[in-house]
């Protein structure tokens, strides 16, 4: 079993906390440190200035948190959304301009379906005039699907929609799969490279694994991103990391997370630059009752965006 590290600066969870559950009350980890205020009564004298203190020395091991919310360098990445028939406002504002997003993954039936849908179709071009690649869904059913059905797929979804790279769901995380996937990759790329790319394109095309959890690492060499949370808040905010993924970019991982109140999310934020996410998901929708968390925006969608806007 990979050893597992905690990020810096993360304290470590009360009892009861590890193994996904959360305690019952009290603050979210993490947390910003304070600023100290300054007072003073009007018209009084200015005192005098006072000798610098000594600079305080962190604890071994420990990084000092920073003063007030650290700036979101975080963009997002956007998990397949609803078909635009169901959610036409949703992807009305996945195209709107100025959206912070690194990419959107979409899927029209677990895969590219058996014909071109125009609905969909429509949908991407808009979302793709601002710049943003557009994934297609391939199905990895955890490594028991063969490669000759994914490139299959790869090449409809080439054909019909034009996409910029693949989102391989449910990839696999065993070593004993890893050759396997890694030559997925590489015939992924190879077709990509063939195709023209669509003419307001980013040179940029992925191929994102979405294992869900941490691979064994041998993925990390040949996938572009990998979506290592899929997830409640609840668990996110006592993530340990294996240790292997400190010597990784830190664009590497994305991150979605779910059930977050709006709240929390700038300690979700907070984790994530400090886990090393190179994009996000965040959403206070819920997977109850096998509801999908990522068929819709989140409620605070605009507060989302102007957090992490501009950094992209």
């Amino acid at each position: 079993m990979p050893r597992l590290i905690r990020p810096r600066s993360a304290e470590p969870p009360p009892a009861g906390a590890r193994n996904g559950s959360a305690p019952a009350a009290g603050p979210a980890p993490h947390p910003g440190g304070r600023r100290a205020g300054t007072s003073g009564a009007p018209g009084s004298a200015p005192a005098p200035a006072a000798a610098p203190a000594p600079a305080a020395h962190p604890a071994p091991g420990r990084t000092p948190a920073p003063a007030g919310p650290p700036p979101p360098r975080t963009p997002l990445a956007a998990p397949p959304l609803a078909h635009p028939l169901v959610a036409p406002g949703e992807w009305a504002e996945l195209a709107r301009p100025g959206v912070p997003l690194d990419w959107v993954a979409f899927d029209v039936a677990h895969g590219p379906g058996t014909g071109p849908d125009p609905l969909y179709g429509e949908a991407v071009r808009r979302v793709r005039e601002n710049g943003v690649p557009l994934l297609g869904l391939l199905d990895a059913a955890y490594g028991l699907r063969s490669a000759a059905e994914l490139l299959a797929d790869a090449a409809r979804y080439l054909e019909w929609y034009r996409v910029d790279g693949f989102y391989l769901n449910q990839a696999p995380t065993l070593r004993s799969h890893a050759a396997e996937c890694r030559q997925v990759v590489t015939a992924l790329r190879a077709l990509l490279g063939a195709a023209p790319p669509a003419a307001t394109s980013r040179a940029r095309r992925p191929v994102v694994l979405a294992p869900n959890v941490h691979p064994c690492p041998e993925y990390a060499d040949f996938a572009d991103q990998l979506v290592t949370f899929n997830g409640p808040w609840n668990r996110y905010r006592w993530s340990e990391l294996p240790e292997w993924t400190a010597a990784q970019p830190p664009a590497r991982f994305v991150h979605f997370v779910h059930t977050l109140p709006a709240v929390h999310l700038d300690d979700a934020l907070r984790i994530a630059d400090r886990l090393g996410a190179g994009a996000v998901w965040l959403t206070d929708r819920t997977d109850r009752a096998g509801v999908d968390p990522w068929a819709g925006l989140p409620g605070y969608w605009n507060k989302v965006g102007r957090k992490v806007r501009g950094r992209r």
